[in-house]
């Protein structure tokens, strides 16, 4: 997904525009999960980018997608772009500790 939101919409309150965006990104995101996962794949991982527009936007981890809206809404933005990208996600396995 590579959208720019418009913060602003006559028909309804700031506020609740808000909270369109973020039930879009939450759909997208929740949508994307659900899909079928390729060989060798274990999860759906996530590249996002969130600013004022698509140049000016900068690397966003997806749990922060959401406080970005909110910061793009509490600094009067005009408009906020979103962008994300699923990729392949490889679990890591964690190290073992000398103590336990």
């Amino acid at each position: 997904m590579k959208k720019l939101f418009p913060m602003e919409d006559p028909k309804h309150k700031p506020a609740r525009v808000v909270e369109g965006i973020k039930a879009d990104v939450r759909k997208y995101l929740k949508r994307e999960r659900r899909k079928e996962l390729p060989e060798g794949v274990d999860f759906w991982d996530f590249d996002c980018r969130s600013g004022k527009d698509a140049e000016s936007a900068g690397e966003v981890h997806v749990s922060k997608i959401i406080e970005a809206v909110d910061a793009a809404s509490h600094g009067g933005w005009e408009a906020v772009y979103i962008e994300i990208l699923a990729k392949p996600g490889h679990r890591v396995a964690k190290e073992e500790n000398d103590a336990g």
